[in-house]
């Protein structure tokens, strides 16, 4: 079971198996790992449930052996099928709070926030993080709202009362002025994601976040 306060938020790798054709989903997710970051997420919204189970079984093996959490982007059952480490789910999911009861008080739950208004809707004794954007414009996620840039993040950052994640665009260019939003880290897909080195992707975020 992941300790749940000792969760490393800087680099959460989220993976897009288009970007990841060429290197590989669960070699992508390793090289990263080892390079540091510090959770990774499976989302293939275009895969049916068997591809997913699959992957998922590869990754959660991979992942436990460098105590590395993999997360499940939507699919709960998934999720439990493969006992991952945690579940999460966008605002046009399955409610949160139904969430927590199918998987559990110890399972990581995360949630997408768009809006101060959809934080004050949320109860945090459900929701262990969020992910927060997108912060810029990002062309890997084809359903994305509109972008709330720095400002918007800060501002649902301070007012929420579990850690927060940026995401949306994100590049190690961008990483210093994240972190000083107060932001616990960066979720990151073409960062990581089909460059020709994951590893050295994921270490040159750390080091831009890392000198803010």
């Amino acid at each position: 079971m992941i300790d749940k306060s000792l969760i490393d938020y800087r680099v959460y790798l989220v993976l897009d198996p288009d970007l990841c054709a060429d290197f590989g989903m669960v070699e992508t997710a390793v090289a990263a790992a080892q390079a540091g970051a510090g959770l990774v997420q499976l989302r293939a919204p275009g895969w049916k449930k068997k591809a997913m189970y699959e992957c998922a079984l590869a990754l959660k093996e991979k992942l436990a052996a460098l105590n590395v959490p993999l997360i499940i982007d939507d699919h709960v059952d998934v999720a439990m099928a493969v006992q991952a480490d945690g579940i999460h789910v966008g605002q046009k999911d399955l409610p949160v709070d139904v969430v927590r009861k199918l998987v559990g008080p110890d399972m990581i739950v995360g949630l997408s926030i768009n809006s101060l208004d959809e934080l004050k809707q949320m109860d945090p004794d459900r929701v262990d993080y969020i992910g927060v954007g997108p912060v810029f414009r990002t062309s890997t996620k084809k359903d994305a709202a509109s972008p709330i840039g720095l400002k918007g993040l800060e501002a649902i950052v301070r007012a929420s009362q579990v850690p927060a994640v940026g995401i949306g665009g994100i590049k190690a260019c961008h990483m210093g002025e994240v972190a000083a939003t107060g932001a616990k880290g960066a979720a990151v897909v073409s960062a990581i994601c089909g460059t020709r080195d994951p590893a050295l992707a994921t270490e040159a975020l750390l080091s831009a976040w890392q000198a803010r």
